[in-house]
């Protein structure tokens, strides 16, 4: 009998990239590399390579946990996934990472931009607004785990401290700022008065690359000097920051271990997260047939370009396995420790339950599912990571402190071309939209940030009505 030229690894639901509508999808394993075959009945067959690593990707389903779900839903299933969000009853995983984008407008109108930000676009949020913004998230989580102030570039709204004050009122675990580094590196006063905002306070700094022809190609200027400087201020405030990093492929993959290095060296830098370009809102000079870069491709160029981190460093993040990988690491007088190995999960998986089981302790297990989770900064691991050591005799660490914590994260933001609606369920990184929705980002900015769901559920309609 002939053979296909693969093996059927899977069946799922994925989108055709050019009229977004939902289409039969298959993974296969082929050529040791990991597809996704589909087909659009307007616009034929299509094939992405999802991952180049056949052996981590089956790992991935061994990290699945039981779903965590938001105190409450706001939206009925009608026209299915991914067609409601907000989020819709069939969601699988709360809001680990909530962004409120509190402006539209930016000082710089990167070629690489989500959200198509620049100088004169949109508007400022008011102050109304955003409360009612972070109202929602609470009215979901509770005490939400990590919320996100972002944008735009967040820094030029004219009342962005008392949006700080607003975000610090509410009953947020941890707060974090998505900046370009600008006003952080043009004004010293601007970073002491950020600083009064620790602990539980955070900035995700964009960084990119060392290269100024790769930044004048993803953010349209040489930021070299804007960098250098940010860094200098938020180290002389030991101001916890996270670095990222925008990945194409042939463009700054090669730096993927200069970065890890150069961030293990500053003071305030608590750890770097590697999200390869997602196709949506602006992409100026991005050709995603040569630029696309998998999670496992950055995985494999982490301990490639950077030894000291191995495959067994490097695992998939339970709350959304297919999205995020994870590592730990510990600075321990100039040395740099790899810590997930020392942990050894992959040899303590219960394969049998939908979680992990470490040592058959449920303590521990909490310990490491709460701090391999979005919904956990470095600083606020600090207690896990305590409490985990206890439990681990053969780890040795007096006095840690966040200081002595590094993470790294490769976080992959599906697109039209690799959607799943199976991985896209356990989302945990989401954004609160201009409804007051909270919508997965990879569907906010696939549906929702244009509104073309609107010209999509249209047509289901008219169909419904033959």
């Amino acid at each position: 009998m002939p053979n296909r030229p693969y093996i059927y690894y899977d069946y799922t639901k994925s989108l055709c990239p050019i009229c977004l509508e939902l289409v039969d999808a298959k993974i296969v394993f082929e050529d040791d590399k990991v597809w996704m075959l589909k087909h659009c009945k307007t616009h034929g067959d299509m094939r992405s390579m999802i991952a180049d690593d056949v052996e981590y990707y089956k790992q991935i389903r061994n990290y699945n946990k039981q779903s965590e779900v938001p105190l409450k839903f706001n939206t009925k299933v009608h026209y299915g996934c991914p067609y409601d969000c907000g989020l819709c009853t069939d969601h699988e995983q709360h809001s680990c990472l909530t962004i409120v984008e509190v402006t539209d407008r930016c000082n710089l109108a990167c070629p690489t931009c989500y959200a198509s930000s620049a100088p004169n676009y949109g508007r400022h949020r008011t102050l109304e607004e955003i409360e009612k913004m972070f109202d929602v998230i609470v009215a979901n989580e509770g005490e939400p785990d990590v919320v996100q102030i972002s944008g735009g570039e967040p820094t030029v709204h004219p009342q962005f401290f008392e949006i700080m004050d607003m975000a610090k009122s509410k009953p947020i675990k941890h707060l974090m700022l998505n900046t370009n580094g600008i006003r952080i590196a043009k004004d010293i006063s601007f970073v002491e008065k950020l600083a009064t905002y620790m602990p539980d306070f955070e900035l995700y700094l964009q960084f990119d690359s060392f290269k100024p022809e790769v930044l004048e190609k993803l953010r349209g200027e040489d930021l070299t000097e804007v960098r250098k400087k940010a860094i200098e201020h938020l180290n002389q405030f030991n101001l916890s920051t996270t670095l990222v990093i925008t990945l194409q492929k042939g463009e700054n993959d090669d730096e993927i271990g200069k970065i890890i290095e150069y961030a293990l060296q500053q003071k305030c830098v608590r750890g770097v997260t590697f999200q390869p370009t997602q196709v949506a809102g602006r992409n100026d000079n991005y050709d995603d047939t040569t630029g696309r870069i998998t999670l496992t491709e950055v995985r494999r160029k982490i301990y490639e370009q950077y030894p000291l981190f191995t495959p067994q460093d490097l695992i998939p993040v339970p709350c959304n396995p297919d999205a995020l990988c994870m590592a730990y690491a510990l600075k321990v007088d100039g040395q740099v420790i790899p810590m997930t190995n020392l942990l050894n999960p992959e040899d303590l998986l219960n394969t049998t339950k939908n979680t992990i089981v470490y040592e058959n302790d449920a303590e521990l297990k909490q310990h490491l599912i709460n701090l391999f989770s979005t919904g956990i900064s470095v600083d606020c691991a600090e207690e896990e990571f305590g409490s985990l050591m206890c439990c681990l005799p053969r780890v040795q660490s007096d006095n840690l402190h966040y200081d002595n914590l590094f993470r790294i994260i490769i976080m992959n933001f599906m697109d039209a071309n690799d959607f799943d609606v199976r991985a896209v369920k356990k989302s945990c990184v989401h954004i609160v939209d201009k409804r007051y929705k909270i919508v997965p980002f990879e569907t906010m900015n696939l549906f929702y940030r244009d509104g073309s769901i609107e010209a999509i559920r249209e047509k289901m309609n008219e169909l419904w009505k033959q």
